[in-house]
């Protein structure tokens, strides 16, 4: 099995920043792809960014510019970095990683940590 541990969540004001951690462990080969994704209420999940093992990064439009993600192999943990926060930036959000077990991958999810941005 594996764990996702995350931190760093909590109430900023517009124009704050904040940073996301999200640490694995448990029975890991090694990580492919890791991830962001956040859900706002009544709202559907969808993705902030992603990091492949190589280092190639991914942002959804809303976040260009803003948000940072990176990673740190040797501790097989995932980082997000947000500036510039905006009230639409309010959701929960969720870490993903694709372990990759040589026969396949398999996606595991954080248990999701909540931001809020004040006007």
């Amino acid at each position: 099995q594996v764990q996702l541990v995350e931190s760093g969540g909590g109430l900023v004001q517009a124009g704050g920043s904040l940073r996301l951690s999200c640490a694995a462990s448990g029975n890991i080969v090694s990580i492919n792809a890791m991830g962001w994704y956040r859900q706002a209420p009544g709202k559907q999940r969808e993705l902030v960014a992603d990091i492949t093992s190589g280092g190639s990064t991914n942002y959804s439009d809303s976040v260009k510019g803003r948000f940072t993600i990176s990673r740190d192999n040797a501790k097989n943990t995932v980082y997000l970095q947000m500036n510039s926060l905006k009230p639409e930036d309010t959701a929960v959000y969720y870490c993903n990683i694709e372990v990759d077990y040589g026969l396949g991958y398999e996606g595991y999810w954080g248990q999701g940590t909540q931001v809020t941005v004040s006007s």
